[in-house]
């Protein structure tokens, strides 16, 4: 019996809302407001800027929810609950931040500055990171309620869009870099090493036996923003720095820098012949292209140190076989010597201390094509892959014919080296053999150093250092050398460059046991402007 009360009451129910609708819904609303029969109107949208006490309040609610980690509730206050939620996840999660306090200051309009306590764990590393950041709080546009002005910069003003902060350990160990003898290597002391040293971190610093530290960075950014490098914040450990010998002579090093600081563009290179030891580099511009090192330019006439270890070994040519230097000579084109000069009645060796250019190129036709490439690579090892523990330009000679062949041979046309390059072409005149130039020992990291397939003759290494020697006794390389005394060598270069209203002033030269070599970008003739530079590192040296 009660069931069938309950179905008729049921029916009834659909029968009356069947037989008026309208009524039906005045029904409910009287229902709805407590019988009174009249409908309740939704309340007007809130406009405008929010006051100073929603302002304060929205702030405070906030913080608070941050703190406590409670990151949904945090971000359903701000008006993009998605991009916070990401965010304050990320602080927590990536930033390794367990805890956080916040101290809020008196806002400014919508604007609420506060500090940040953040407590940083990565690992066994702890610590306090302090900072002070702001919200805006903006009204909602369709709630109508006082929202937080989600911007990234809250979490932190260095995060802006597309970038994120992450706590971990550096991407290198510090280290501590030193000379041959052990004296500390600093940029304070020898600016020229400030685009050195950070590679040599990079390469060495574990190996040198350097622990990372451990920081709060912002990494990342859009492609284009130039913000893509990343940002250290906060440092919680900074790590053990390395002890790192290089082959450098701080004496030497010193030298250098004093010598190319009197050009407004200079580089200078010294190594080591009997091992390839890099003893010094140094630019006269600081900037983070090295071109000691990596410069690629045409040698100018420093390349005939080359091309004569050829001419010996080929028969072309003797130190004391005449070979006439006349002003002009012509193989696929006119070649002119500096100056005009010409000496009908001059040897090779005389040719080669006053550097005839015209003499070389007379002797082009008789030679392959490919001779003086193979002769770069085979005894110099120009071209081949230089393992010097930084950055290196390791030369260049392609094979060439007619014009371009008799223009390599005196270092132009498609011909580059750099003053690294040069200085080891010196050194193997001076040793007899390649020695690959390296500024860190190879059996830290294993390298392996590049050879030479073999070394130069010893008939062309005798009559080469002879003709050395005039030109830093007696030709274009004396004013230079001047006073230096003992085992000395030099050539000169100046290098023609498209452009240009005056040549790349080129020299490379040894005493004893260091060789070096430089160029001064528009400096003329090189013994006048790149030769007192080398002369200053090898007195040095």
């Amino acid at each position: 019996m009660r069931t069938g009360v309950k179905i008729a009451a049921g029916v009834v129910g659909a029968a009356v809302v069947g037989a008026a609708g309208l009524g039906a819904y005045n029904l409910v609303d009287a229902v709805a407001d407590g019988g009174s029969g009249a409908r309740t109107k939704a309340a007007p949208v809130p406009t405008g800027p929010p006051s100073a006490s929603e302002t304060e309040r929205t702030a405070r609610d906030f913080l608070a929810a941050w703190a406590a980690g409670e990151t949904r509730k945090a971000a359903d206050l701000t008006d993009n609950a998605e991009a916070a939620t990401t965010a304050l996840t990320g602080y927590r999660e990536a930033a390794h931040v367990e805890k956080v306090a916040f101290k809020q200051g008196a806002a400014t309009g919508a604007k609420v500055p506060f500090s940040v306590t953040a407590e940083v764990v990565h690992g066994k590393q702890r610590s306090t990171w302090t900072y002070d950041s702001s919200l805006a709080v903006v009204r909602g546009q369709t709630s109508g309620r006082p929202l937080v002005d989600w911007q990234p910069t809250v979490v932190h003003p260095e995060l802006t869009e597309g970038r994120s902060l992450r706590t971990g350990t550096t991407q290198a160990a510090q280290i501590t870099a030193v000379d041959r003898d052990g004296t500390e290597l600093k940029v304070s002391d020898f600016p020229s090493l400030a685009s050195v040293l950070p590679e040599l971190r990079k390469r060495f610093g574990e190996k040198a036996g350097g622990e990372p530290g451990v920081e709060v960075r912002v990494e990342g950014g859009p492609a284009g923003s130039g913000d893509g490098q990343a940002k250290t914040l906060h440092v919680l450990s900074p790590g053990k720095p390395g002890r790192l010998r290089t082959t450098l002579s701080a004496a030497a090093q010193r030298a250098a820098e004093a010598a190319v600081a009197k050009h407004d563009d200079a580089s200078v290179v010294a190594v080591k012949p009997s091992t390839g030891e890099i003893l010094a580099i140094a630019n006269a511009k600081k900037t983070e292209f090295n071109p000691a090192l990596s410069g690629q330019t045409a040698p100018g006439s420093t390349m005939k140190v080359v091309t004569s270890a050829l001419l010996l070994e080929k028969g072309k040519a003797s130190p004391g076989k005449p070979l006439p230097c006349p002003k002009n000579a012509t193989y696929g084109m006119t070649f002119h010597n500096v100056e005009e000069s010409e000496n009908p009645g001059a040897t090779f060796a005389q040719d080669f201390a006053a550097s005839c250019n015209t003499a070389f190129v007379q002797l082009a036709g008789q030679i392959p094509d490919d001779a003086l490439a193979t002769e770069a690579r085979d005894v110099f090892g120009l071209g081949l892959e230089w393992k010097a523990g930084v950055p290196t330009f390791d030369g260049r000679v392609p094979t060439d014919s007619g014009a371009g062949k008799a223009a390599a041979m005196i270092g132009q046309g498609r011909v580059q080296m750099s003053p690294l390059n040069m200085a080891s072409v010196a050194a193997t005149v001076r040793s007899g053999s390649f020695h690959q130039p390296y500024l860190v020992d190879p059996a830290l990291d294993g390298r392996e150093l590049a050879k030479a397939p073999r070394a130069l003759s010893p008939a062309a290494a005798r009559d080469l250092r002879s003709m050395m020697r005039l030109t830093a006794l007696s030709g274009t390389g004396a004013g230079a050398m001047a006073g230096l005394g003992g085992d000395v060598g030099a050539k000169t270069g100046s290098a023609e460059v498209d452009g240009q209203s005056r040549p790349n002033g080129w020299f490379t030269g040894y005493r004893g046991d260091v060789a070096a070599a430089a160029v001064v970008p528009r400096g003329g003739h090189g013994g006048d402007s790149a030769g007192p530079i080398v002369a200053a590192v090898l007195r040095a040296g």
